[in-house]
């Protein structure tokens, strides 16, 4: 490809705050952030190219975009976006992880069964020009006038308005997004560089700890397997908490070692079976199919069931955490039988269109 901004590409990321940054009006520019693969496109002429944030290629697992991305972007150009996959009960990140496959016939058929699109939010090239020195308000006023929406290719809404802003966090959760963006509206293009601001969600839950799994350097807890009691009793896995600093993974394997089920009493433990692939069908289990990475040593040690833990958490799709929990703090005043899935938040519905019709 012969484009100003060469291909692979690092974006501009965004780092997090507790709310929206201060200043005056105009100071900032707010979007609504999506909860996909970060897509950076690159096009010349009919040569149409989707990259990862770490540069990944991923044009061969969305098939269905490349098309309409040529009918929406100039024939030279390159931007930055999001790829999603949309459903009526909002954003579906199973479905959009479900693409990376190894096999076209899936990706074919997942294509047209479940089609991804396309939001942009930045043009860095068009022609021969490299737009990332230029400030955002530039920018953003060059994608508007060269981007053709449609029904698979989508312009992300923008405001100045703190007010709007706001609204967008709270409302727009129910459609699946994650927060709100915030960029200065002076600010050029920095690939690599966190000069975005990003607002995400924050909840806490009482959960229980079943296990965990050892550090990759082998040192340590890496991470601890959680779960929650639905209205049966029967114990899903909802997700880990990890990121433990050195020392607090050694004082966990330590303080744990009491509560660790041997391998002739792993029949006693409700996720016992979590090695059978049928097993899965019929609740949340850890230890499922990796599609990232089949190679994937997902077996973990489990507890006997007794601890609880605090931890904080953003959002929960599926019955599990979207994202990895964080630890807050033991709760040895709860019962591992009181943590169930009703304590969790449930967020209204929204549209996708009330969204991108803003």
């Amino acid at each position: 490809m012969d484009l100003p901004v060469a291909f692979p590409l690092t974006p501009m990321l965004a780092k997090a705050h507790d709310g929206l940054p201060p200043g005056e009006e105009g100071d900032w520019w707010f979007e609504p952030k999506w909860d996909g693969f970060r897509v950076l496109v690159f096009r010349d002429g009919d040569d149409v190219e989707l990259a990862s944030r770490n540069g990944k290629p991923l044009t061969r697992y969305f098939p269905e975009v490349l098309d309409p991305l040529r009918a929406a972007l100039p024939e030279r150009a390159v931007v930055d976006g999001e790829i999603v996959v949309p459903t009526p009960d909002g954003l579906d990140f199973d479905l959009l992880g479900q693409r990376i496959h190894p096999a076209a016939s899936r990706i074919e058929r997942l294509a047209g069964e479940t089609p991804a699109e396309v939001v942009a939010f930045d043009l860095l090239a068009r022609g021969d020009d490299d737009l990332t020195a230029a400030p955002l308000a530039e920018r953003r006023e060059a994608l508007e006038a060269a981007l053709a929406t449609g029904d698979q290719v989508h312009l992300n809404p923008g405001t100045f308005d703190r007010t709007t802003a706001q609204d967008w966090f709270v409302r727009f959760e129910g459609a699946g997004l994650d927060g709100v963006i915030a960029k200065p509206h002076d600010s050029p293009y920095q690939p690599g560089e966190r000069g975005w601001i990003k607002v995400k969600h924050k909840r806490t839950a009482d959960v229980v700890v079943a296990g965990y799994r050892v550090h990759k350097d082998g040192k340590g807890v890496g991470s601890l397997m959680l779960g929650l009691h639905d209205d049966d009793g029967r114990l899903h896995s909802i997700g880990v908490a990890s990121s433990f600093k050195a020392a607090q993974r050694t004082e966990l394997m330590a303080e744990l070692e009491p509560l660790v089920l041997r391998p002739g009493d792993m029949g006693e433990h409700p996720w016992a079976q979590w090695a059978d692939p049928e097993a899965h069908e019929e609740g949340r289990l850890p230890g499922g199919p990796s599609r990232w990475n089949n190679g994937k040593d997902l077996s973990f040690t489990a507890l006997r069931i007794e601890r609880v833990a605090e931890v904080a958490y953003e959002r929960v799709d599926h019955g599990r955490f979207r994202h990895t929990s964080r630890f807050l703090r033991w709760r040895p005043d709860r019962e591992p039988a009181s943590c169930r899935y009703d304590q969790l938040e449930v967020v209204p519905p929204v549209e996708l269109r009330e969204v991108l019709g803003s």
